[in-house]
């Protein structure tokens, strides 16, 4: 059996996409198109004065037939059903919690959404509101699933397995 082993760095490249579709970056402001046929997609806008779609943020420009769009280099978490997050107590209100967890808006993790220490199910009473810093407090680290996603991009979530709650940080000495 024969084998052909080559180094990586005399591999010829390969564009993924054809030359005139190939991504450039840009920063706010930068030209990308002075063609009125295209339309402007997000991260875009259109500059009247001049007739040129100019990017609104930083990052790769992307054109799909004649879609322009500016997908940005840096974002924020934007949360689906189901999708585990990591994030810290902010805030301890009145039967919720509120979380960053590196999303646009800060998530709420309600009192009725944590299963109580020893795991009993029961309706969540006065008592456990007043209890609430103990089974959780500000700063303290959560794993949660995300339940709901609201259209304003707030999520709720819940630590009702025993796979999620607090995560346990070792002492740093």
């Amino acid at each position: 059996m024969e084998f052909n082993i080559r180094l990586a760095a005399n591999r010829k490249s390969r564009a993924v996409l054809p030359s005139d579709k190939t991504m450039h970056q840009v920063n706010p402001g930068d030209l990308i198109s002075k063609d009125s046929g295209y339309m402007r997609g997000h991260g875009t806008y259109f500059d009247v004065d001049e007739g040129k779609i100019l990017a609104s943020v930083a990052g790769c420009v992307e054109r799909v037939n004649k879609l322009i769009c500016v997908r940005p280099l840096k974002t924020r978490y934007i949360g689906e059903v189901g999708d585990v997050v990591i994030g810290r107590i902010t805030e301890v209100g009145n039967k919720r919690w509120k979380v960053d967890a590196h999303t646009v808006l800060d998530s709420v993790l309600l009192l009725s959404c944590v299963n109580l220490p020893g795991g009993e199910l029961r309706k969540r009473s006065e008592e456990d509101e007043r209890m609430m810093r103990e089974y959780l407090s500000e700063g303290d680290l959560i794993s949660a699933e995300v339940q709901t996603v609201y259209s304003d991009g707030h999520l709720s979530l819940h630590t009702r397995s025993l796979k999620y709650g607090k995560v346990a940080v070792p002492n740093q000495s």
